[in-house]
């Protein structure tokens, strides 16, 4: 799902719950909103624990790198962003206007180099590389559809 698409479904998403969501009280939407973030932060855990994007495919593997020489205990198949998907670092907001899972301070940064491919170093001193475009936050479709099946469920 492209950008535009996706904003697109994200307006509509919104213009068709706003009406819905104006019939709670304050204290249910507040609790709805934390329900339905721990809900879409869960989704995303999963989708960076499978090494997905939101379209479904994989992400780009890792550049390899030549280990031999190296001395001491070598990692093997360590997936990408074991940390970073754990819930101290992958933030949730949630109040009675607004929802946000994401990332803060330097694991927003390390999040946005993957997010949208851009150039960093990898430790302090070492040169600049262009990392591989690695979407860890997004929407898929049944992100759309649990967002809608849980508004529903709330309101019924």
């Amino acid at each position: 799902m492209g950008t535009a698409e996706m904003t697109n479904r994200l307006d509509a998403l919104e213009n068709w719950a706003a009406g819905l969501l104006d019939k709670l009280e304050p204290v249910s939407r507040s609790r709805l909103a934390r329900s339905l973030g721990q809900t879409l932060r869960r989704s995303q855990q999963k989708r960076v624990i499978a090494q997905q994007e939101p379209d479904g495919s994989s992400y780009t593997p890792r550049k390899q790198r030549n280990l031999r020489g190296k001395q001491g205990k070598v990692k093997r198949k360590v997936k990408m962003f074991q940390k970073l998907r754990t819930a101290s670092f992958l933030k949730l907001q949630g109040d009675r206007n607004a929802i946000s899972v994401g990332f803060t301070a330097r694991t927003a940064k390390i999040a946005r180099v993957h997010q949208y491919g851009l150039r960093d170093s990898a430790e302090r001193g070492a040169p600049n590389v262009t990392y591989e475009r690695r979407e860890l936050l997004g929407f898929t479709e049944s992100d759309f559809d649990l967002i809608r099946d849980k508004l529903l469920s709330q309101l019924s």
